[in-house]
């Protein structure tokens, strides 16, 4: 039976990529070198399936990625391919956070995806399976998918467990925020120590809807990830299951031709977009939907993004502004039941299909609600009418800014400008207890080019949580800020300072003001003023001339672009 010549066919034709490399005479060569790795004919025979695997030991996040590459190559080979695993870098935010290094977290999303699509174009791969976990190896792999368009998913490694604290769960925000509370006299240093070594009790991605779990549940939505498979924890030995699972599954996609385009497409972007708002889901959504967008060729804006958040209401309770977890998530019915619950409300379009070759409407149509769960709401009682992002635009924003808000928040903040141009001279600030309520702090020259690479002010804006200002201060940046923030922050302001944006033009004193409701981020200075400004300011020496840092801000497009650094080319 293996010998027909529709078996024939069939492998034939789920190879077909793979045969440029490996079939013929003239391919003995590379035929040679790879039996020196134990392959033999018929495992070259087959088609070959590319694990991209983004594993690293620095960090939670990425660290157990191994264990799951061992299973998927299990399912891969079952299900009759021959799996070529191969590593990428990581970036991990939550340890480089407040320090110059972080400058490298953006950059290593542009990274990691070229550094895929260079390795599975250059060996003809017939597929890719992308394990991922920590927050740019997410956005990453799912752009170097949709650059190669060969079949394609991507496996989210899962969230970490959370700590506990005297009863009570904890993430490794609860240290941020510690920090500050520390600063503050409010708790002790043994307290702060005890925090410490509780909050992150092994391997896993950052447990609060941060940028991972927001990237997770995006991805499910959008169809790239299996629905169902990113909410199991990291420990969990489902996880292990379902990573075999994967390995079948990408074997039937090559089959079926599924690739990343018939999944990813302006209405996945859309449904995925409602996924973010519907959670209450990171500022960085907004970067990387972009860069999917402008990797795909769809139109996609920050105004189609501030659109689906002000008809999409808040319905799961989630850390860090709610009380709840990712694990929590997967408890009460998982990522399955917000994309039931998004379909049974029309928020999503239904017909979307995903990478098991099932719509997103089959696919929410098995979730199993947990009975008296509390985490996931109804959209009859949601947290809050409007979805967490909000677009703000003025003339400190042109181009436009992004605000994460649970619903409770002030809507209109207005205060005297505190002015640093770096995000260490703001902590300093902050440790210092030199920031008052009604402040707004201005953090700039770290977008983009000015960073490069917009470090996210998750430190500086715990550690104001943590000193009780969360809702009297604001901070806006041109850098990053997660959401990770139970506070008011703006960030993603573009255009950034590095390239004569106005947020560059602010003195100290200057009074800022937002309103939220009217979506407006503003200066109290004339027009004049503001020009009289400009012709004044002076471009800054960049901060690399060398080296990866310096590409980066010699090509990176602005927050508004997604930060991508190749829009030249798409």
């Amino acid at each position: 039976m293996a010998d027909s010549p529709e078996i024939r066919d069939q492998v034939q034709a789920m190879n077909a990529r793979s045969r440029q490399l490996v079939a013929g005479d003239d391919r003995a060569g590379a035929r040679s070198m790879l039996k020196a790795i134990g392959l033999t004919d018929a495992d070259l025979a087959k088609p070959l399936i590319g694990i991209a695997n983004t594993w690293t030991e620095i960090g939670p996040c990425n660290f157990h990625l191994r264990r799951l590459a061992h299973k998927l190559k299990e399912g891969i080979r079952a299900a009759g391919g021959t799996p070529f695993e191969f590593n990428t870098v990581s970036i991990s935010d939550g340890i480089t956070m407040g320090t110059e290094g972080m400058k490298a977290s953006l950059i290593s999303r542009e990274m990691i995806a070229d550094s895929i699509e260079l390795v599975a174009r250059a060996n003809y791969l017939d597929g890719v399976v992308a394990l991922s976990a920590c927050d740019k190896t997410m956005p990453g792999t799912i752009m170097a998918l949709i650059r190669l368009d060969v079949p394609g998913i991507m496996l989210y490694g899962g969230s970490i467990m959370p700590g506990n604290f005297r009863g009570k769960d904890v993430t490794v925000q609860d240290v941020y925020e510690a920090i500050g509370a520390r600063a503050a006299g409010k708790i002790s240093a043994e307290d702060l120590k005890e925090i410490e070594d509780v909050a992150c009790p092994g391997p896993g991605a950052c447990g609060g809807q941060f940028t991972a779990n927001t990237m997770a549940t995006l991805a499910e939505i959008m169809g790239i990830c299996p629905m169902g498979y990113a909410d199991i924890p990291a420990v969990a030995e489902e996880k292990d299951t379902v990573s075999y699972k994967v390995g079948e599954l990408i074997m039937k996609m090559i089959a079926e031709d599924l690739r990343p385009s018939k999944i990813i497409t302006r209405q996945s972007m859309e449904n995925a977009m409602a996924s973010v708002a519907a959670t209450g889901g990171s500022t960085n959504a907004v970067l990387h939907t972009l860069a999917f967008a402008r990797e795909a060729g769809i139109p996609w804006t920050i105004d189609d993004i501030e659109a689906i958040n002000k008809r999409t209401p808040i319905i799961a309770d989630m850390k860090p502004a709610g009380k709840y977890t990712a694990v929590d998530v997967h408890k009460a019915g998982g990522i399955r039941l917000i994309a039931q619950r998004l379909v049974n409300g029309g928020y999503v379009h239904n017909d979307c299909i995903t990478v098991t070759g099932k719509t997103l409407a089959e696919e929410a149509a098995t979730a199993v609600e947990t009975p008296g769960q509390q985490v996931i709401k109804t959209f009859e009682d949601p947290i809050s009418q409007n979805g967490g992002l909000h677009i703000l635009k003025g003339n400190l924003a042109p181009r436009g800014s992004v605000i994460k808000l649970k619903g409770d928040e002030p809507r209109i903040h207005r205060g005297p400008a505190r002015v640093f141009d770096t995000e260490q001279d703001a902590m300093h600030a902050v440790q210092s207890l030199s920031i008052k309520a009604g402040d707004v702090i201005v953090i700039r020259y770290e977008g983009p080019t000015g960073g490069p690479g917009m470090r996210e002010m998750l430190g500086v804006t715990a550690a104001i949580n943590g000193q009780g200002l969360g809702r009297d201060v604001l901070l806006i940046t041109d850098g990053r800020f997660s959401g990770a923030t139970r506070g008011l922050s703006v960030g993603h302001i573009a255009p950034e300072a590095a390239v004569g944006g106005p947020i560059g033009l602010v003195r100290e004193g200057d009074m800022i003001r937002i309103d939220i409701d009217n979506r407006l981020i503003e200066v109290e200075l004339s027009d004049e003023e503001m020009a009289k400004r400009k012709a004044a300011w002076v471009k800054p020496a960049p901060n690399y001339t060398r080296g990866a840092l310096a590409k980066y801000a010699y090509t990176a497009q602005q927050a508004d672009d997604g930060a991508i650094s190749n829009i030249g080319l798409v």
